[in-house]
């Protein structure tokens, strides 16, 4: 079974061919971070005016690198929530347009939970008819106006097997945070959450504190390499639930580390603070901050699988690519953890298809004519959940 997956929940444009629910055909991403870093963050209106230009032509390459027609389609896959409004319809009215078109089945995914699926894709189909560098920006190849990146397309190492139930998931984003036990596909609980900022949410924020470009996971990862992660004693947030989060108060106990060591009391405005940083103290601050941002992360997580014993760990989400995440993870569990590619740690089209193929075993498709967006939907509110 072949599925089409598109995602457009934010600011990537994407579209994916998945097979059976492991084998990825193909997987094409049209970024928009060269647009949004000049405002410091995604503005949801030009996110969906840019999905709209590259959608059909993101599309129409995953169907191409998939050597694939609409007739070897047998599904399609959207994602409708969580997400920005704007940018989430784009992307579910160009898949409901297509599945009435073509007479196909349409499978509404959450974002969120589509994230953990990333970990299933274990085989990679046929090279396509492109290399990386042969590649052309979006405006070249039908879209309307230039638009970010270009699309890419590469071989990538994927897991050697599935992971097994029961599996304890760290879904971890620019959106969420969230701590997930899966019993089986469509079975799982909430064990914890954010109670304020997404952990992704706080590294951009920060690296805007201390002069780092946007997006800031990899800002501060980059930075961090040459900080002290123990220059800056910075605190762990307690809280009643032991699974839950909150970066908040670590992102503020940063503020003001950043405003004492410029000789500055509360007052001073966190805008003006990067100005009077050099390097070194900024590559000590993203050290310091990564550190325990990382390690309340870590913590949680092993202290969810002392209490439930799971048979396999994955994370997900864009801070999964984090190599200090992944690095303490493996150091401070007991079993082995194989991370899926970065490329589809990010927002993509192959975790909503992979996803749909689980779905699609037990659940009806949605009417095409009917689907809407929910922009702020649990991911224990969705179909199967309940």
């Amino acid at each position: 079974m072949k599925i089409l997956g598109i995602e457009t929940s934010c600011d990537e444009t994407a579209a994916a061919v998945v097979e059976n629910g492991h084998i990825l055909l193909s997987n094409v991403i049209q970024t928009q971070i060269d647009i949004h870093v000049q405002y410091g963050g995604v503005v949801p209106e030009v996110a969906a005016r840019s999905h709209i230009e590259v959608v059909n032509p993101v599309i129409n390459r995953a169907l191409s690198d998939a050597n694939c027609t609409w007739d070897d389609i047998d599904a399609i896959a959207v994602t409708y929530a969580p997400g920005l409004i704007g940018s989430l319809l784009v992307g579910t009215l160009a898949a409901r347009t297509l599945a009435i078109i073509h007479d196909k089945p349409l499978y509404a995914i959450h974002h969120v939970e589509a994230h953990v699926y990333a970990n299933f894709l274990t085989e990679q189909g046929r090279t396509p008819n492109h290399s990386p560098d042969e590649l052309v920006p979006l405006a070249q190849s039908g879209a309307t106006g230039a638009t970010g990146g270009t699309i890419t397309q590469t071989e990538l190492t994927l897991p050697s097997k599935q992971p097994d139930f029961p599996i304890l998931a760290l879904i971890v984003s620019g959106g969420h945070t969230q701590l997930v036990m899966f019993r089986d596909h469509g079975d799982f609980e909430l064990l914890g959450q954010t109670q304020d900022d997404a952990v992704g949410e706080a590294f951009d924020k920060v690296a805007k504190i201390i002069g780092l470009p946007y997006p800031g996971g990899p800002s501060i990862a980059k930075a961090a390499l040459s900080g002290d992660p123990h220059k800056y004693s910075l605190p762990k947030a307690k809280l009643q639930n032991t699974y839950d989060f909150s970066f908040s108060g670590l992102k503020t106990a940063l503020l003001r580390s950043v405003q004492h060591e410029t000789g500055h009391d509360y007052t001073f405005p966190s805008h003006a603070l990067h100005m009077l940083l050099d390097d070194a103290m900024r590559a000590d601050f993203a050290a310091s901050f990564q550190q325990i941002a990382v390690e309340t992360l870590v913590d949680k997580t092993e202290r969810a699988f002392n209490d439930h014993s799971p048979a396999s760990v994955v994370i997900a989400g864009g801070v999964a690519a984090n190599q200090e995440l992944r690095r303490q993870l493996q150091e401070r569990l007991p079993l082995k953890i194989e991370y899926a590619p970065m490329q589809v740690c990010t927002d993509n089209g192959a975790m909503i298809a992979t996803l749909a193929y689980y779905y699609s075993q037990t659940m009806p498709a949605a009417d095409p004519f009917d689907l809407e967006v929910i922009p702020s939907l649990s991911m224990s509110k969705t179909a199967w959940a309940n």
